[in-house]
C-alpha cells in the first residue's frame, strides 16, 4: 500500500504526482524544484540560493514524512548546467552527515519550469 506524504512548507507540484509516496520502509520525494512555497516565486538567484531552496524543500517533504535527512540513502541531482556543480555542491555538503548518501547528478536538456536545480531522494524509513 502506498501512502501520499503532501506539505505546505514545500511548493505543490507542477503536475500530476505527488510530493512523496510512502510504500513500506521507504519515503520516494519527487524531484523539489527551487521554487518558495509561501510566495511561488521560483529562484532566479544564484546557484547556491537555488539549491538551498530545493534542499530546504526536500527537508521539508522528509521531515512531514517524520523523518530527518540523515535517513536518505540515495539523492538525484539535476541540473541545467553542470558547471554550476561545485557551487551547488558546497550548499549540498551542508545538509547531510556521514555516511552520506549515495548520488547520482546529471546535467539535463530542460527542467520543469526553467529552473536550474532538481533534486530528489529516497528515504529509509
Amino acid at each position: 500500500m502506498k501512502t501520499e506524504i503532501y506539505t505546505e512548507k514545500s511548493p505543490a507540484p507542477v503536475g500530476p504526482y505527488s510530493q512523496a509516496i510512502k510504500h513500506g520502509d521507504t519515503l520516494y520525494v519527487s524531484g523539489q524544484l527551487p521554487i518558495d512555497p509561501e510566495t511561488g516565486k521560483i529562484c532566479e538567484g544564484s546557484i547556491q540560493e537555488c539549491a538551498r531552496q530545493s534542499l530546504e524543500n526536500l527537508k521539508a517533504v522528509v521531515e512531514a514524512a517524520g523523518a530527518t535527512m540523515d535517513q536518505i540513502v540515495k539523492t538525484t541531482v539535476l541540473m541545467a548546467n553542470l558547471e554550476d556543480f561545485a557551487d551547488a555542491n558546497t550548499v549540498y555538503a551542508e545538509y547531510f552527515n556521514k555516511p552520506y548518501p549515495s548520488r547520482s547528478a546529471y546535467q539535463v536538456a530542460k527542467l520543469p519550469l526553467n529552473v536550474r536545480i532538481e533534486i530528489e531522494a529516497v528515504v529509509a524509513l
